[in-house]
């Protein structure tokens, strides 16, 4: 008898219908762009903060303190079995089948999905903060956590309260300057930010962030590839006149560290972060995946959006109104709808404009590796509304040949 793994496998003929996993962050005030319905951005109770994030195709826990929920942050695939809709999650059916959803290079390597997205969508700045690398995040039991931005236009009505990233450390600062910020972490503003440089954000760009680069993310709605980690650490203590609780900037230190100011600087990568020419290097515009001509006249558009990392990569694709196509990719990935409605597979997709809190969609879906590799038929069913959907691959990408 078939497995529900197996089930869902087939009924999709390769494509996995996935559930909102939506993700509360306690220090976070919603920007309200991520179409859940006005009534429940605080349906989890005050104490657990605003909703203002949705993880894509995570097989990754959300980190979240003592009150995190059961399941919190993974993703679900839905099926039918016995007449019924039932939901199992995703790094199950991974576990069980292995490469045949996601390809025997990543399941030989990594035994896992090692990289998930997500919608980050905050009213004001978060905070200067910073991922740790392989080595320090293995010693609180994580993987590093290099990780990407894109600013989708569709989710992006308006900007926030700051729609300006900081990144890195400017040019000239010395260590000292930023061990004695974080020595003032308690004393109220520790002014981290006045020694860095904040980028204005730009709809249908992109940012690449390294682990061990500081960066105060800005107002807009961002998607977010990443690899398969929460890690993370604040330094900076006041961000839009919110306090950070001192316990953030020791989050991902060892116990036997807490309180070792040394510790938190070794996790930056100061070359990284004191980089001259940081537009140059970790900026990102999109890149036609083939002359654009050619793919218009083939009815749709493909570009990589998230390009700079070997930990995963991203692509946005447009089916034009009235076309159908056949799109083939050479690893699996996980996507979500931003414009449109039409069929994929076996499956109809389309761009909710409003969902409630444990509402199911058809707007998110797994592709294993074999169904990308054969083909993809996607139907735009609109004469007037393309299609475009975000679509996020694991790591090495064997499509990504950028010059």
């Amino acid at each position: 008898m078939a497995t529900l793994a197996e089930k869902a496998l087939e009924q999709g003929k390769g494509i996995l219908r996935l559930t909102p996993t939506w993700v509360p962050r306690s220090f976070c005030v919603p920007g309200r762009r991520i179409k859940l319905h006005p009534d429940d951005y605080y349906v989890l109770g005050g104490e657990r903060g605003g909703i203002d994030e949705r993880w894509f195709s995570s097989t990754t826990p959300a980190e979240n303190g003592p009150l995190t929920g059961k399941n919190e942050g993974l993703s679900h695939v839905v099926l039918e079995d016995g007449g019924e809709e039932v939901q199992i999650l995703l790094k199950d059916v991974i576990d069980e089948l292995k490469g045949e959803i996601i390809g025997d290079r990543l399941w030989n390597e990594y035994k896992s999905w090692p990289m998930y997205s997500k919608f980050f969508d905050n009213m004001g700045p978060l905070p200067h903060h910073i991922h740790h690398n392989d080595e320090h995040a293995a010693k609180v039991g994580q993987k590093g956590k290099p990780e990407a931005y894109y600013f989708p236009p569709q989710v992006n009505n308006h900007g926030g309260d700051f729609p300006y990233t900081f990144f890195g450390i400017t040019p000239g600062t010395t260590k000292e300057q930023i061990k004695e910020c974080l020595k003032n972490f308690t004393k109220g503003d520790n002014k981290i930010t006045n020694y860095s440089s904040a980028f204005r954000l730009e709809p249908g760009t992109g940012w690449d962030v390294p682990p061990g680069m500081l960066h105060a993310p800005g107002s807009m709605c961002t998607y977010e590839p990443q690899k398969a980690s929460d890690v993370f650490a604040m330094y900076q203590s006041l961000v839009n006149e919110a306090i950070i609780p001192e316990e953030l900037l020791w989050k991902g230190t060892p116990e036997d560290r807490k309180g070792d100011y040394d510790q938190l600087m070794e996790v930056i990568d100061w070359e990284l972060n004191t980089d001259p020419n940081m537009l140059e290097t970790r900026f990102m515009a999109p890149v036609p995946v083939e002359p654009l001509e050619e793919m218009e006249a083939k009815g749709y558009i493909d570009k990589w959006i998230c390009y700079r990392s070997d930990a995963f990569s991203a692509k946005e694709l447009t089916i034009l109104p009235g076309q159908t196509v056949t799109i083939k990719d050479s690893a699996c990935y996980g996507m979500i709808m931003m414009q449109g409605h039409g069929k994929m597979g076996v499956w109809d997709i389309e761009t909710p404009s409003l969902i409630r809190y444990g509402q199911l969609t058809h707007d998110e879906y797994f592709v294993t590796e074999s169904a990308a590799k054969e083909g993809i038929i996607i139907t735009n069913e609109s004469a007037t509304d393309p299609i475009v959907m975000l679509k996020h691959f694991g790591p090495e990408n064997p499509d990504l040949q950028l010059d």
